[in-house]
């Protein structure tokens, strides 16, 4: 079972590449076709949305929205046979 119960979106104005991942905990980036960019994936708790928050702000990004699925009932894709 994974040890990450939280599943986060994080929007953000401008295009970050995908090399940002491993600086943001290894979430997925992408970007949509209105120049935004969607830092995504599972999160361990609270403390660590918030640290993912402040790297964010330390960059100077503008933040659009944040979007949390934190009953559990999200499916992790890189452990498809996890119950969690």
């Amino acid at each position: 079972m994974s040890d990450y119960s939280d599943y986060c979106e994080i929007v953000v104005k401008g295009q970050l590449d995908a090399d940002w991942s491993e600086w943001f905990e290894g979430l997925t980036i992408a970007q949509n076709d209105r120049g935004e960019t969607i830092i995504a994936g599972p999160i361990r708790d609270q403390a660590a949305l918030h640290g993912l928050l402040a790297k964010v702000r330390n960059m100077g990004l503008f933040l659009l929205s944040v979007r949390c699925v934190i009953d559990g009932s999200w499916k992790d894709p890189r452990h498809p046979g996890d119950p969690s």
